[in-house]
């Protein structure tokens, strides 16, 4: 068998030495050779620039090595609603696994606004609760997220990992970069929750930073519109769907994508941003697949021309 540099073999499989003492002292070790099946993950993409034409979910396959996901937390709820409604988890949890299954490496960072929002507490509990608590609780929001969408996720036969950026020990993992990044090579989901562990700093800042630390190739940002629209499409119903726009003009045109720290944060490393509806089903994998979908967000291009595109 062919073997690479690192002395593996050639193919989806790995090996481990498992040393074995026998029933006698005076008989030696016996290394013994196992061969367990790894998947293997496509190489990082070619070209990310722009999402193919082909909007068909059939014959896909995962233009990007690894993504970031963003959920809110309101996704887990129904529309209006508080809490945790197990139906939306589980449906957010089957998109989640076909979208996986493709090959893609794949972190959720997950929000906590269907059960706390931080920002609630403020000048409306005087200084009963601190602005820093109200965020902290807020993360721990997050945490019963992720634990749901974990057992969501792991009924359906997918493998997971809680990291929380809060240490709890009994729940969840701390968020080690290197720890998140070999589960995610091993093909596990890693599910981010608490956040950055700072407060004052949106779950959407934190899809950015993990999404730079773990050298993702986009932040998917699922929401339950279809995209980028030049203003509020539920009051304004001509209101502009845009299918791709420069960081730039996201910030001049003060279009609600994400905070801005987050928006910075993507622009000065030129982290694409796809913002989508999850709600349809069978969008996420159209996402991974790099199929036409929502509105994809990225640098100018080196001329400087500014990238203002609509939805047709």
């Amino acid at each position: 068998m062919e073997s690479r540099p690192n002395g593996r073999p050639k193919g989806n499989i790995w090996q481990e030495i498992a040393i074995v003492a026998p029933a006698s002292l005076d008989s030696g070790f016996v290394a013994i050779m196992v061969f367990t099946d790894v998947p293997d993950f496509p190489a990082k993409p070619l070209n990310c620039t722009s999402m193919t034409d082909d909007s068909s979910p059939e014959n896909t396959r995962p233009f990007y090595r690894r993504v970031i996901l963003k959920l809110s937390g309101e996704s887990l709820s129904h529309a209006g609603e508080r809490g945790i409604s197990m139906d939306e988890v589980s449906a957010i949890a089957r998109q989640i696994k076909n979208a996986h299954s493709l090959g893609c490496q794949l972190a959720v960072v997950v929000g906590g606004g269907n059960i706390l929002r931080g920002a609630q507490f403020k000048g409306s509990s005087g200084e009963m609760i601190q602005e820093a608590t109200a965020h902290y609780m807020g993360m721990l929001a997050t945490v019963i997220n992720a634990l749901a969408l974990q057992d969501a996720l792991e009924a359906i036969g997918s493998n997971t990992r809680v990291m929380s950026a809060i240490k709890m020990d009994g729940v969840a993992e701390p968020f080690i970069r290197r720890r998140a990044i070999r589960h995610l090579e091993k093909g596990r989901i890693v599910i981010l929750a608490a956040g950055t562990g700072a407060p004052f700093v949106t779950t959407d800042t934190c899809a950015a930073n993990r999404g730079l630390e773990l050298d993702a190739d986009i932040v998917l940002k699922a929401t339950r519109v279809d995209g980028v629209y030049s203003d509020d499409p539920e009051k304004n119903p001509h209101a502009i769907l845009y299918r791709e726009l420069d960081y730039d003009t996201v910030i001049e045109k003060n279009l609600k994508v994400m905070d801005s720290t987050a928006i910075a944060q993507c622009r000065t490393h030129k982290l694409p941003i796809l913002v989508f509806n999850f709600k349809k089903d069978g969008n996420i994998v159209k996402a991974v697949s790099g199929l036409k979908v929502g509105t994809r967000i990225s640098p100018r291009s080196e001329s400087g021309e500014q990238i203002l595109i609509n939805a047709t």
